[in-house]
C-alpha cells in the first residue's frame, strides 16, 4: 500500500486594497488672498449706495496719497524733510494701531475667531492673514506714503539701499501692528463694547481734527518744524517709523545708527509676528467666557443700592438718577453723547487758550454741550418709557421724575464746570475773573436745564436703535431742531441779565465787584431749573399717551 502525499492548504487570496489618491497640498496663502478679493467684490453687489461709497472712497485715498507723495517728493533736499517723514510715519503706525478698535467693521476678516473650527495650524495661518491683509485701500494708500518719504530723505547709493528695505519694512510693521492689536481685542470688537467704540469713532475725529489744526498753526511760524526736532530724535527710534529713521541716517553717512534702526525694525517686526500668533493660538482654543458674569449668582455681583449708588437719596429721587446714571455708563448712543460733549467742552477753551485767544468765559461752551442732554430726556428711554409712564400718577410724579433727572446732570456737569473754568483760567492767567466765569457757566447750565425739561415735556422725539451716527428717526427732525435750537437760544434769553452785568463788569465796571456774579450765577440757575421742571411737569402728567407714542418710533 502507498502512502498519499498530504494535501496542502490552499492560501485564501487577500483583496487588493485600492491605492488612496494623494491629496494635493493648499497654498493657504493663496485661499486667503482669494478669499479677500472674493468678499470686496461680494461686498458690492446688490448694493448702489455701497459702491459708491467703496469707489469714492478708493478715488479719496487715491487722490490724497497722490498728493501726499508727491508733496513728500517735493521735500527731497530739505534739511528738515527727515523731521517730518519720520513724524508721519509715527503718526501712519499710530493709526494702523487704532483704526480696527474704532472701525471693527470695515474688515470682515479681523475676527480669526470665525476659523477656530478649521484644521489650521498657527503659522500658516499667520503668513496666510498677513498676505490677505495686504489687499486693500489702507494698504496701497500707506505704501504711497512709505514710498514719497522714502524718496524726501534718500540720498545716495546707501540712502536709496536702505530705503529698498525701508518700504516694505513699514508696511509690513503698520499692518502687523494692526493685526497684533486686532487679534489681541477681539473679543472687544465683536462685543457691546465694541460698538461702543465704534460710536465714539466721530469723537476720536473730531478730537484730531482740533489736534491738527492747532499742530498747523504752531508749524506755521517761524522754526516751527525745529521745534518737532526732539520729538523726531525720539520717535526715529520707535518701530515702525525706524525705518524712515534707517534710511535718513544712512544717508547722512550714520551707518552704524542705520544699521541699529534696521536691527530695531526687524526684530519690532518679527515680536509682532511672534506675539500674533501666540494670541491667535489662545484665541482658537479658549473658549468665549463672555456669559460667565451672566452666570453668576445675583449676590456676587452686588446689590443694586450697595457702593456708590448708595450715597443718591432714597426714593424715587435716588431711583431715577441711578437709572439715568446707568444710562449714561451702558446705553452706546448716551454715551458717546456724553463722551464727546465731555471731551468737545474742553478741547474749545483749552485750545482758545494755548493760541491766545482765550477767556475764561469760553468755559461757558462746557456748560452748554452738557446742557444740551437734558433735551429729549424720555426719548433716551426709547418704547421702555411706558414703564415710567406707569409710575407717574400725576404732576407730582411728573416733577420729581424731572428733577431727578436734572439732578443727575447736574451731578456730573457742576464739577465739570468747575473744573475746566479752573484749567481756562490758569492757561489765560485770570484767576480774578473765575468767580465771574464760573457764575455766567453755571447760570446758563441752570437756564438749559429749564428749557431742556420745557423741551423734553414739548418736543419729544425717538432716537433710532439702529444706525451709529443717526440720531433723529425720519419725519421727526423738525421736532428735534425745534427742541434743541429753540431752547437754547430761550436759555441766552433767561440768562441774559448774568450776562449783560459780565459784560458790564468787563467793559467798564468795578472788576473788584466781578465776585458777586458766582453767587449770583448759583442762584439764578438754580431757580431758572426749579421753573423750568416746574413748568414742564403738568404737561408731562397729560400727555404721557403722546410721549409714549412719540419716543417709540425708532
Amino acid at each position: 500500500m502507498s502512502a498519499s502525499s498530504p494535501s496542502v492548504p490552499s492560501v485564501p487570496s487577500v483583496p487588493t486594497v485600492p491605492s488612496v489618491p494623494s491629496v494635493p497640498s493648499v497654498n493657504l496663502t493663496q485661499v486667503f488672498v482669494r478669499l479677500k478679493l472674493s468678499l470686496l467684490r461680494n461686498g458690492l453687489k446688490g448694493s448702489s449706495k455701497r459702491k459708491a461709497a467703496y469707489f469714492t472712497s478708493l478715488a479719496f485715498a487715491l487722490v490724497v496719497a497722490f498728493f501726499a507723495t508727491l508733496g513728500l517728493t517735493v521735500l527731497h533736499g530739505n534739511p528738515h524733510a527727515g523731521t517730518v517723514v519720520v513724524l508721519l510715519a509715527g503718526i501712519l503706525a499710530l493709526g494702523w494701531s487704532f483704526m480696527p478698535l474704532f472701525f471693527p467693521s470695515g474688515d470682515e476678516t479681523l475676527d480669526p475667531s470665525r476659523l477656530a473650527m478649521l484644521p489650521l495650524r498657527p503659522q500658516p495661518l499667520v503668513r496666510a492673514l498677513l498676505a490677505s491683509s495686504l489687499v486693500g485701500i489702507g494698504p496701497l494708500f500707506t505704501l504711497c506714503l512709505a514710498v514719497g518719504s522714502v524718496v524726501a530723505v534718500a540720498r545716495g547709493a546707501a540712502g536709496i539701499a536702505a530705503g529698498v528695505v525701508a518700504v516694505p519694512l513699514l508696511l509690513l510693521g503698520c499692518v502687523t501692528l494692526a493685526r497684533a492689536v486686532a487679534t489681541a481685542n477681539v473679543r472687544l470688537l465683536t462685543s457691546r463694547k465694541g460698538r461702543d467704540l465704534a460710536l465714539l469713532s466721530g469723537l476720536v475725529i473730531a478730537i484730531g481734527m482740533q489736534l491738527a489744526n492747532f499742530a498747523g498753526q504752531r508749524l506755521m511760524q517761524a522754526g516751527g518744524l525745529a521745534k518737532l526736532e526732539p520729538a523726531e530724535a525720539v520717535v526715529r527710534w520707535l518701530p515702525p517709523a525706524s525705518a524712515v529713521g534707517m534710511v535718513d541716517s544712512a544717508s547722512r553717512g550714520a551707518y552704524a545708527e542705520a544699521a541699529a534702526q534696521l536691527a530695531v525694525t526687524v526684530l519690532a517686526v518679527l515680536g509682532l509676528l511672534w506675539f500674533w500668533g501666540r494670541t491667535l493660538t489662545k484665541l482658537m482654543v479658549t473658549p468665549d467666557g463672555s456669559t460667565i458674569a451672566a452666570a453668576q449668582p445675583a449676590k456676587e455681583k452686588g446689590a443694586a443700592g450697595a457702593g456708590v449708588w448708595s450715597l443718591l437719596p432714597a426714593g424715587r429721587t435716588g431711583a431715577v438718577m441711578q437709572r439715568t446714571l446707568r444710562y449714561v455708563a451702558r446705553d452706546p448712543k448716551t454715551k458717546a453723547a456724553w463722551v464727546s460733549a465731555l471731551a468737545i467742552g474742553l478741547i474749545i477753551p483749552v485750545f482758545n487758550a494755548l493760541q491766545g485767544t482765550g477767556s475764561v468765559y469760553f468755559a461757558c461752551f462746557g456748560a452748554g454741550m452738557l446742557g444740551v442732554q437734558m433735551y429729549n430726556q424720555f426719548g433716551q428711554d426709547t418704547s421702555a418709557f411706558w414703564m415710567v409712564a406707569q409710575t407717574i400718577s400725576g404732576t407730582r410724579d411728573a416733577f420729581v421724575e424731572l428733577r431727578a433727572r436734572a439732578f443727575a446732570l447736574a451731578l456730573v456737569t457742576v464739577p465739570y464746570t468747575v473744573l475746566v473754568t479752573a484749567v481756562t483760567a490758569a492757561l489765560v492767567h485770570d484767576w480774578a475773573g473765575f468767580p465771574a466765569g464760573l457764575g455766567v457757566a453755571l447760570a446758563l447750565l441752570g437756564s438749559m436745564l429749564c428749557t431742556g425739561a420745557l423741551a423734553s415735556a414739548r418736543f419729544p422725539y425717538s432716537i433710532p436703535t439702529e444706525g451709529a451716527f443717526k440720531n433723529v428717526v425720519p419725519g421727526q427732525v423738525g421736532l428735534a431742531w425745534a427742541g434743541i435750537f429753540g431752547g437754547m437760544l430761550t436759555s441766552a434769553v433767561i440768562c441774559s441779565p448774568v450776562i449783560a452785568l459780565a459784560a458790564w463788569f468787563s467793559f467798564g465796571g468795578d472788576q473788584s465787584l466781578s465776585w458777586i456774579l458766582l453767587p449770583l450765577g448759583v442762584v439764578w440757575g438754580g431757580l431758572a431749573a426749579w421753573a423750568g421742571i416746574r413748568l414742564a411737569a403738568p404737561t408731562v402728567a397729560k400727555t404721557l399717551p403722546e410721549i409714549l407714542q412719540a419716543v417709540s418710533k425708532g
